[in-house]
């Protein structure tokens, strides 16, 4: 086995001991609930959205202010609705990481669907691997078990801070991925994608000052893009496709979408603002169920610059 891939995380039995009881609530809580009919898990998640307003404040000031951010041109009253549906697909949220960990397939299968699978289809034809640009909506963790299913792919890992739930995240996150690459490890990404592997990464999210170009993104001028993208597209053998996971009237989807003509073309500042422009596109599709409750533009290009978020 490849020393790129992340090692499945040994039971402990002091799991056993007090602290861990909490933890064990909240597993054995999440995993009943995963085997309710799905009306009725929808049911629970609105209710969870409403504990969220009470317990989660902080959160839900960064996702306003991220609102306000990237749609200066709506309304006050406008952004405001789609902050208060966000929340909704927040609670609901909870709940899918449930699902994703321990539907059996033809339970996921039952509630989902797939789309723009032949544009992997034809990169693997081609003899390459295939670069999956995720983002980060909130049904995402079930989307990767839905694109799983289709066909095992490899992706970034970034291990819990609680060894239990790294026990069983790590274990959910198993159930469609082939293995799992620590997140710091490109170089072992690259030899993946170079084996003719499906990847995952995640270019919307901010991975520090050293590792970033700044771009636009929204209506924000510089905001910290990962060098990521450019990185494993210049230097595996692969093409680029884009994926949205979507939660729908009656389930979820995994949309696929065509790469970028001519990329990377050699401009590295261009093709990610390319980049983010696309992502832009992908999270229009369905703007209330973006993961607007995380610091996307807390690095800036200097020290002198004032946050974003005081």
């Amino acid at each position: 086995m490849s020393n790129a891939r992340v090692s499945a995380p040994p039971f402990q039995m002091s799991f056993f001991l007090p602290k861990y009881w909490p933890v064990w609530l909240s597993i054995g809580l999440l995993y009943t609930i995963s085997w309710l009919p799905y009306k009725v898990q929808v049911l629970i998640g609105k209710g969870l959205s409403f504990i969220l307003r009470t317990l989660a404040k902080k959160r839900i000031n960064v996702a306003k202010r991220n609102l306000e951010l990237c749609f200066p041109q709506k309304s006050e009253a406008e952004r405001q609705s789609l902050l208060d549906k966000n929340i909704e697909h927040a609670g609901m949220a909870i709940l899918e990481t449930g699902m994703g960990w321990w539907w059996p397939d033809w339970r996921v299968r039952r509630h989902s669907d797939i789309e723009g699978y032949e544009h992997v289809q034809a990169i693997l034809d081609k003899g390459k691997g295939v670069l999956g640009l995720a983002i980060h909506n909130m049904s995402l963790e079930l989307g990767c078990r839905i694109a799983g299913l289709k066909y095992p792919s490899v992706a970034f890992y970034r291990k819990h801070n609680n060894p239990l739930m790294e026990y069983m995240q790590y274990r959910g996150r198993s159930r469609s991925n082939k293995y799992m690459i620590h997140k710091r490890n490109a170089k072992g990404l690259i030899k993946e994608l170079n084996q003719n592997e499906v990847c995952f990464y995640l270019p919307d999210q901010d991975y520090g000052r050293s590792f970033s170009e700044f771009v636009p993104f929204f209506a924000v001028d510089e905001v910290a893009s990962t060098k990521g993208t450019m990185l494993f597209a210049k230097n595996a053998n692969c093409e680029v496709v884009f994926i949205i996971p979507v939660r729908t009237r009656s389930g979820y989807k995994a949309v696929f979408l065509p790469g970028l003509n001519h990329f990377p073309s050699g401009d590295d500042k261009k093709d990610i603002t390319r980049v983010n422009q696309k992502i832009e596109e992908m999270i229009n599709v369905a703007p209330e169920q973006y993961l607007w409750m995380h610091k996307r533009f807390k690095t800036r290009p200097n020290d002198e610059y004032p946050s974003l978020y005081d």
